[in-house]
């Protein structure tokens, strides 16, 4: 049984980096067209392998260590971090006889806050000033948005009376949450842009001001371990949105098409908007979205409080 279990983790991680791969291209397509170009169209079809070719390229440079660089920690830690960006996928409610259990919506959240530690390790131990300054923007940027990500999913949680995420697509069959409670869903969705540390939210790596920020020292392989996490927390976001908020089924055609919308929205995003001053984003979690996010987690809780007591007074 054990052994089954480690397949299917084996096909899904596969399964999750050849989408990643997708998505990138997705992405330089999709930004092409908003700065009316092109995009990659030369390497197959259409631009189709350019994903590949930028993977063998990326590999088969040569990595550059810095001299005055921890190594060890250097060198593991964007293997730690897509570790993490692809362990987390276990939560997904797939109904076929993969990983799936009662407690996904905590694991997530565990997930979600280990993965500030690689991003942190990754710029103190290069020993540059320029990635430190990345590495600590970033980590209290992601505690800071965490708070509003855990408010609002207990809310729903509070609702649907469980920590699976199975049960999310159990209540949704008569009508979305996202019906329910839009002001939550685009908190949400906000949230995880910065939680991915993706435009207007992008301080990890501010070009203009910290050359490119955390990531600065690492080149080839350990960039695009970085890399690859990135997108992989773009496109789990992505469905996990649709999984909390459009009611859907991994089993369902629909799905994907959510699925695929979302991370549309998420580069269509970094294509419109410049990046926010540092103080203005962290003025938007703590006074704008936390107050928000509470606000509903209380009225979602005596909601829930007023049909248990009429229940009872019915019964």
């Amino acid at each position: 049984m054990m052994l089954i279990e480690v397949i299917n983790y084996l096909i899904l991680i596969v399964c999750v980096l050849v989408g990643v791969a997708f998505v990138t291209l997705f992405e330089r397509k999709i930004l092409g067209y908003i700065q009316i170009r092109k995009g990659p169209n030369k390497v197959g079809y259409m631009g189709i392998l350019q994903p590949f070719s930028d993977a063998v390229k990326l590999f088969t440079k040569e990595q550059t260590v810095p001299m005055a660089s921890n190594f060890l920690v250097y060198y593991l830690s964007p293997v730690f971090s897509l570790f993490i960006s692809l362990l987390v996928w276990v939560v997904m409610p797939y109904e076929i006889g993969l990983i799936s259990f009662n407690m996904s919506v905590l694991f997530f959240f565990c997930c979600l806050s280990m993965g500030v530690y690689s991003t942190m390790v990754a710029g103190w131990s290069s020993n540059c000033k320029y990635s430190l300054l990345g590495s600590l923007r970033s980590v209290a940027q992601t505690i800071s948005y965490e708070v509003s990500l855990a408010l609002i999913l207990l809310s729903l949680v509070v609702l649907v009376g469980g920590f699976s995420l199975e049960l999310f697509n159990k209540y949704q069959n008569g009508m979305w949450f996202m019906v329910v409670s839009l002001p939550l869903s685009l908190i949400w969705f906000s949230s995880c842009l910065a939680e991915t540390n993706r435009t207007p939210f992008d301080f990890a790596e501010g070009e203009s001001e910290l050359v490119s920020g955390f990531n600065t020292e690492y080149s080839s392989g350990g960039f695009a371990l970085i890399f690859m996490a990135e997108y992989a927390s773009i496109l789990f976001m992505s469905v996990l949105f649709v999984i909390i908020f459009l009611g859907s089924s991994p089993c369902s055609g629909e799905f994907y098409l959510k699925s695929v919308f979302i991370a549309f929205v998420f580069v269509w995003v970094r294509g419109t908007l410049p990046r926010l001053r540092y103080d203005k984003l962290m003025y938007l979690a703590w006074k704008s979205f936390l107050p928000v996010s509470i606000n509903y987690l209380m009225f979602f809780m005596g909601l829930k409080m007023l049909v248990f007591v009429l229940m009872l007074i019915y019964n």
